[in-house]
């Protein structure tokens, strides 16, 4: 039953931000709005990557940022983007669809080298590590469209862009 919940949430949301990715221009990957943000490549890349971790999360105890790295660079092209979104989607709703309740529960850690950066439920981490990590980038991807002066889309409802759903 929790997985039949997190499933309609995970498509609403990986919808949403499938809308974001294919609007970032690529032609700006390089652009950052400031010197301590992320270019617009490594944070489209890395919002694409985000939908994978529900697959780690769900199916391995923890994730060691120590041994882990950092996922590699931007992606070379949009088509690698949305490719890679779209890979890192279907592993994280097939791996939310194959999980039982128990499951669900079991613990899961955030650790880099020995210290433990939180031990939570796995639906715990899946909820705030995965989905809301995930709209929270989208939201900073939203801010690098606007001031790029690409049309921000409508996800929670109108935006100053679109009508709506």
């Amino acid at each position: 039953m929790l997985s039949k919940a997190l499933l309609m949430e995970w498509d609403h949301e990986m919808a949403g931000t499938r809308k974001s990715l294919e609007r970032a221009p690529w032609d700006k990957a390089g652009w950052a709005p400031h010197a301590r943000s992320m270019t617009l490549g490594r944070l489209a890349t890395h919002l694409a990557r985000l939908p994978g971790w529900g697959r780690e999360t769900l199916l391995k105890d923890e994730l060691d940022l120590a041994a882990s790295g950092d996922g590699g660079g931007p992606a070379g092209s949009h088509a690698e983007l949305m490719a890679l979104f779209e890979q890192n989607s279907a592993a994280g709703r097939a791996a939310i669809a194959a999980t039982d309740e128990a499951t669900f529960m079991k613990p899961w850690s955030l650790k880099s080298g020995g210290t433990v950066h939180f031990t939570m439920p796995r639906v715990a981490v899946l909820r705030s590590f995965v989905f809301n990590h995930s709209v929270h980038h989208r939201a900073q991807l939203g801010v690098y469209l606007r001031l790029l002066e690409v049309p921000v889309p409508a996800l929670y409802g109108p935006s100053a862009d679109e009508p709506g759903m």
